[in-house]
């Protein structure tokens, strides 16, 4: 196992031990993680792993993605990896999580359009009384406050676009008229929003086409969720964002869960979000998109 840092295999060996797998660890191989973290499968003889770690992971970040993992997992409505066990970094370990191990079958995402439209739908259906989390999480490396309100204008307002607009603002990626039309935009949210329609649904956070997956029977998977109770327009609206999504997985969700009227404009609304978070990730490249939005809405 001379591919792993010799203190995170020792670390492993003993969460898997507490988590009941005894067995030593006979192999662990290197996968692909992300652009975040480093990962590989963990083979023992009672079975495989997926383990991912950080070596500098900010405070509580493997904690809030098993958190979300669970409550996805809770909703039973598409297939969740297991978490099997989680630790904060401590000395010279890194921070790590270990889920079940789910081997995907060969080939592309094709098939699986109306099976996931079908149970996102179903998770939506999941609600609470406010907008928000009791806890805070991430959406990527960056951390995504959930302060719970009984307003998603208030919601969004704050603790999407405007934690975002702090954070361009600190990076320097802020410049004056694009502040200005953001801080426009934020005041006049209820001109295409309507407060009292809007339910707290259940959402993965951040579904792109490369935050699911497929299953050992071909099922779709959620992975690396964001998890918070928002508009499911604003779901639905990341999922256009990259690509990745076929045209059956969005008539299966129309039919199972219809969307409200007037939702096709809020769609770059509510990318809008997803934007400014990859500005603050990776840098002015997504600026010309920020601000494309920017004119179209506050001109």
């Amino acid at each position: 196992m001379a591919s792993l840092p010799a203190p995170l295999q020792e670390a492993l060996a003993e969460e898997l031990h507490t988590c009941g797998d005894t067995s030593p660890i006979e192999s662990a191989r290197r996968v692909g993680g992300g652009d975040i973290n480093q990962a590989a499968r963990l083979t023992t003889a009672q079975a495989s792993y997926f383990v991912k770690w950080h070596a500098a992971a900010p405070p509580g970040f493997f904690e809030a993605e098993a958190d979300g993992l669970r409550r996805l997992r809770a909703a039973d409505c598409l297939r969740v990896p297991g978490v099997i066990g989680q630790r904060a970094a401590g000395g010279r370990r890194p921070a790590f999580l270990i889920l079940e191990w789910l081997e995907s079958p060969r080939g592309g995402k094709r098939g699986v359009g109306r099976e996931l439209g079908e149970g996102l739908a179903a998770q939506h259906r999941h609600t609470q009384a406010q907008f928000g989390l009791e806890i805070d999480n991430y959406i990527g490396s960056l951390p995504q406050p959930n302060t719970p309100d009984p307003s998603w204008i208030a919601f969004y307002r704050d603790s999407r676009l405007g934690a975002q607009r702090d954070q361009a603002a600190q990076k320097g990626r802020l410049p004056p008229e694009r502040a200005r039309r953001l801080d426009k935009l934020m005041g006049t949210l209820n001109s295409w929003i309507d407060d009292d329609a809007v339910q707290p649904s259940l959402l993965h956070g951040d579904l792109w086409g490369g935050n699911y997956m497929l299953g050992p029977n071909g099922e779709p998977v959620l992975i690396d969720p964001a998890v918070y109770y928002g508009d499911r327009e604003i779901e639905l609206a990341m999922t256009r964002l990259f690509g990745g999504f076929s045209s059956d997985f969005y008539a299966a969700y129309q039919a199972a869960y219809p969307l409200l009227p007037g939702h096709e404009e809020r769609v770059s609304l509510y990318q809008l979000y997803h934007l400014l978070t990859h500005l603050n990730l990776f840098g002015e490249s997504y600026g010309g998109s920020v601000d494309s939005i920017l004119r179209r809405y506050v001109g």
